[in-house]
């Protein structure tokens, strides 16, 4: 994502609100452009608050959220395709996956990279610690959902990793009610059922926290 056009310079204070004027004109690449130089200028002791931290949540899943639907929707039109035997339009199917796969990529290649050399590092109260390993883990289960082979295998595995550690966290300084605590229990619990293929664990840990539905229509989370 370019940033050429992100004015330089500005105070935390014009960043966030940018940010909100962002979102509420639902530009979110240019949200998460403005949330990204907030982190970058933050001083390394400087710990996002939790509305900054919010927002950029925010518009890191609405942009990632639209690359996924796309990449499920083009990968469903391939299959179909693929099932009338039409190799020309397979093609150009495969083709524009890979475009959408490219910059899926890129998204979470770069939250990433903030989580790992800003975020996490900075982090000092347990709930923004759970908070940012979450998210490390959200966005390599992203990844995991559209690789293949080592790559899928790395990505899950880096899955895993950062599910566990921010579970660690949670289990002891999280009230067992806490919405981030919930929140990572549902994600942890839909890594297993659609990356791991591990159904009864995904069911196991949806039902210590009160989320019982069928997982074939497990919300895409």
């Amino acid at each position: 994502m370019a940033t050429a056009s992100v004015p330089e310079n500005l105070t935390r204070d014009q960043y966030v609100y940018l940010a909100k004027l962002a979102e509420q004109a639902e530009r979110y690449e240019e949200m998460v452009q403005f949330m990204q130089k907030l982190v970058l200028g933050s001083t390394p002791s400087g710990e996002l608050t939790v509305e900054e931290r919010n927002l950029l949540s925010v518009a890191y899943k609405n942009v990632i959220g639209s690359l996924r639907a796309a990449w499920r929707i083009v990968s469903s039109i391939e299959q179909k395709e693929e099932g009338r035997k039409n190799e020309e339009h397979v093609v150009l199917v495969k083709e524009y996956r890979s475009k959408v796969e490219s910059e899926l990529s890129e998204v979470c290649a770069s939250i990433l990279r903030l989580l790992d050399s800003n975020l996490i590092p900075s982090a000092t109260a347990s709930e923004s610690k759970v908070f940012y390993l979450k998210m490390k883990g959200d966005y390599h289960r992203y990844l995991a959902e559209f690789k293949v082979g080592d790559e899928r295998k790395s990505a899950a595995e880096d899955t895993m990793l950062a599910y566990k550690a921010a579970q660690d966290i949670a289990l002891s300084d999280l009230a067992p009610t806490h919405p981030i605590r919930l929140g990572l229990a549902l994600n942890f619990s839909v890594f297993y059922y659609e990356i791991l293929n591990q159904s009864d664990k995904a069911c196991s840990m949806a039902k210590q926290v009160g989320v019982i539905f069928l997982f074939p229509f497990f919300p895409k989370q």
